[in-house]
């Protein structure tokens, strides 16, 4: 006999009744925020000097957009969080430097600077704080599957929109 039968038909309506109610109630609002999270963005804590002043190294919460074709809409001076090459239960946010195809310098305080094209399907990401960051300097081009998405804003503690950072330098740069 088992433990329920004891109470009879009742208990096990009722227990039925409320099994059934929690999935009513559970499943949509787990597939809600999975959908949400996946979708459309998330928020993610960041803690660390390599993106100081722009992100505090005690720690921001951050928006992370993904809306659908967020990849497409990335632009140089963006920022993004991803999942580091080395570490796979890591994640950082840094600056997108360079999209694929453009050249960057390697190592810039070097007295022999390298360069280096972005291949196609990679991203060159760097820490605003070049002195004390783990970046593409260290990991290479990053893959964009390694991307989850675009920083739009910081919630917590000095709520603001991020906005892209690129800035470019009259007379240090031209087309030809």
């Amino acid at each position: 006999m088992s433990r329920f039968a004891q109470f009879g038909p009742k208990f096990r309506q009722y227990g039925a009744s409320s099994a059934r109610m929690f999935l009513y109630c559970a499943v949509p609002t787990a597939c809600f925020i999975h959908t949400v999270f996946d979708y459309a963005g998330e928020i993610t804590p960041s803690f660390g000097p390599s993106m100081l002043p722009t992100l505090n190294m005690a720690g921001d919460m951050l928006m992370i957009e993904r809306l659908p074709g967020w990849r497409k809409r990335l632009q140089v001076g963006d920022l993004v969080a991803f999942t580091t090459p080395y570490d796979p239960a890591r994640r950082a946010v840094k600056r997108l430097l360079a999209e694929a195809g453009d050249t960057v310098c390697v190592d810039p305080k070097s007295k022999h600077p390298s360069f280096l094209v972005v291949p196609k399907g990679h991203v060159w990401l760097q820490g605003d704080n070049f002195n004390n960051s783990t970046d593409s300097r260290v990991y290479g081009p990053i893959p964009l599957g390694l991307l989850h998405g675009r920083v739009t804003w910081c919630v917590w503690p000095s709520p603001r929109r991020i906005s892209n950072g690129a800035e470019i330098l009259p007379g240090h740069f031209s087309d030809s």
